[in-house]
């Protein structure tokens, strides 16, 4: 039953250190603030995907209760005021028409004339949609290191969610190595580092300004050698338009050929929910320039904008491998879409 029609009622190898300056001295602090957090919350119960979508629900349900309590039956009207609330959510254009079209279609055929038939015939177009995304991620057994080469801009979460797959692969019984491919912020090694601590994981690292190339090349190596089975490389989070940085994801790309000529074997895009079509965009720019095989799209938990997975689906059609739900260490899961469009309607 739709939530809305209730919720009225109630309203290392190596290592490097940062400059020492105050604004670097600011960022590593709220780094490892970053790192301790979601180190604490990991102790606990991993949080619930229906808690953590509260927000987006909120965006198209809630506001919908006034306008559906106390009616008898669904009319044109109610869809159309839903179509504005997919839109708030950031479903986008495409995937809110191929809801609303299907919602009318079924309502000209009276098989919608209750609540109850809205919320099944929305739950099952959304799975729909979303359905050619759920892929998990699957290691090659028969690849030793399977390297996952993360990419994406600042402040998306990348190397905190690096931390928390690192942690999902050790549950699944995978030994595990961190590549500190990102050179160019000045803190971002003290903090994979923090999360080789916490995960104990080896970090492979060189100093500040050093060569990723250089740097994810040596760790593949010393995985090689060592019989590791994963290789989770960080890279400088960087624009989409940064066009010679991007030139750097390209370079680091053609020297892991060099030792394996379908690595990286995951390309993986993190990318903030929050940022609503920006991100779209910028998930765009990014599988143009290097090609992505995944995305992990991270802190659903805190925004109403949830509704750009089916933006993703609609548009990209790439694999979502992960969804970002809360700040503890277990917090990064899998995407299922049953469970997602479940959670948000219920």
């Amino acid at each position: 039953m739709f939530s809305f029609i209730k919720r009225k009622s109630r309203k290392v190898d190596s290592s490097t250190t940062p400059a020492n300056t105050p604004s670097a001295s600011r960022q590593e602090d709220r780094n490892t603030d970053s790192v301790q957090s979601s180190a604490s919350a990991s102790e606990s119960k991993p949080v619930g995907l229906s808690s953590s979508l509260a927000k987006t629900r909120r965006g198209f349900a809630d506001s919908m209760a006034d306008f559906i309590l106390g009616k008898k039956s669904i009319n044109a009207a109610m869809i159309d005021d839903l179509e504005t609330r997919l839109l708030s959510a950031d479903v986008g254009m495409d995937a809110t028409s191929t809801i609303i079209d299907a919602l009318h279609n079924n309502l000209s055929r009276k098989a919608i004339n209750n609540e109850a038939a809205l919320h099944h015939t929305l739950a099952e177009v959304m799975k729909l949609i979303l359905q050619p995304c759920e892929q998990a991620l699957i290691l090659d057994e028969n690849t030793r290191p399977f390297v996952i080469l993360v990419v994406g801009i600042n402040g998306t979460g990348k190397t905190t969610s690096i931390g928390k797959l690192a942690n999902f692969f050790k549950q699944q019984g995978k030994s595990v190595l961190l590549a500190a491919g990102d050179t160019f912020r000045a803190a971002a090694v003290e903090q994979l580092q923090e999360w080789g601590k916490r995960n104990a994981v080896p970090v492979v690292a060189q100093g500040t300004g050093a060569d990723p190339a250089s740097v994810i090349f040596d760790a593949v190596e010393s995985a090689s050698s060592k019989k590791i089975d994963v290789v989770i490389a960080d890279t400088a989070g960087r624009l989409h338009t940064q066009d010679n940085l991007m030139e750097e994801l390209k370079k680091i790309k053609r020297v892991l050929a060099k030792i394996d000529p379908n690595a990286p074997h995951e390309t993986l895009l993190v990318m903030d929910a929050g940022f609503g079509q920006n991100a779209l965009h910028q998930a765009e720019q990014f599988h143009h320039s290097i090609g992505l095989t995944g995305l992990a799209v991270t802190k659903l938990d805190g925004t109403a904008k949830g509704g750009i997975l089916f933006s993703i689906a609609e548009t990209l059609k790439l694999p979502v491998r992960f969804i970002g739900v809360g700040e503890g260490i277990n917090d990064l899961r899998p995407f299922h879409v049953d469970e997602f469009v479940e959670a948000l309607l219920e």
